[in-house]
């Protein structure tokens, strides 16, 4: 269940859909992009005037885009969570040592998004990148911090985002979750076994602070061909264990 404002600002939320629509289209003309909101062009162009004339949208020939004035905002951000300057070394270190592509995650609006990613040299192309928002239950990631979370925010996420299935692997049932993150608790790592992209499989384990609170995520991902469950439990688990705990010392005495 989506949280709605008190009192909303229908221009507001107007202008943030054009965003959100002209990132999706990546660039649209004027029209096209009056159509897919179905709105008119005269209001369309009023709140790309006021956009452009803010540094958020520029104007390519006819085409409108989305301006760099994000990746600032994006930048900042990110760099306010500390625990992101903290794990990058580890991050890197974690794909250099496995050949994979190795992930931090935080939790966000209940969701899950991306801070940083690293590939190795035996890395396949993702469609990960900082900033990418995901489903926290369909991720070994997401599963991670869920795990650490009380039973009443887990259920407040899944009654805001819900359980849609990402694969015909992902848990969609909310009792089945409950079943798996208690495992995650007991082992203390998670498997995303093509649950959210066919044929990738990921482990990943939580980072908490010193007070005990998750303050994010780390994985390792990879194509189930180079990622057998062995290799998952044995040496990726001992690895990200290790790495964890480097990071929430960095956390704890920084």
């Amino acid at each position: 269940m989506a949280r709605e404002a008190k009192n909303p600002v229908k221009t507001t939320r107007r202008s943030l859909d054009i965003v959100e629509t002209l990132r999706e289209m990546d660039g649209a003309r004027l029209t096209e992009l009056a159509d897919r909101l179905d709105l008119p062009n005269s209001t369309v162009h009023n709140h790309l005037s006021t956009l452009m004339e803010a540094d958020y949208v520029l104007k390519d020939d006819d085409v409108y885009r989305v301006s760099l004035r994000f990746l600032d905002l994006g930048e900042y951000a990110r760099n306010r969570r500390k625990i992101y300057e903290l794990a990058k070394p580890e991050i890197e270190e974690l794909a250099a040592e496995t050949g994979e592509v190795a992930n931090l995650l935080v939790e966000e609006n209940d969701w899950g998004v991306y801070l940083w990613s690293s590939k190795g040299e035996n890395a396949v192309p993702l469609d990960i990148h900082p900033g990418k928002h995901v489903h926290l239950h369909a991720t070994s990631l997401g599963k991670c911090i869920l795990a650490h979370l009380s039973d009443k925010r887990v259920e407040a996420v899944i009654e805001r985002r819900g359980l849609p299935a990402q694969t015909d692997s992902t848990i969609t049932d909310a009792d089945a979750l409950a079943d798996e993150l208690d495992a995650v608790r007991e082992q203390g790592y998670a498997i995303d076994d093509e649950e959210r992209l066919p044929g990738m499989r990921c482990i990943g384990t939580a980072v908490k602070s010193e007070s005990g609170n998750v303050i994010g995520a780390i994985s390792v991902s990879g194509p189930t061909s180079a990622m057998p469950m062995d290799r998952l439990t044995d040496t990726l688990a001992e690895k990200l264990l290790g790495a964890a705990n480097v990071i929430e010392l960095k956390v704890a005495y920084s």
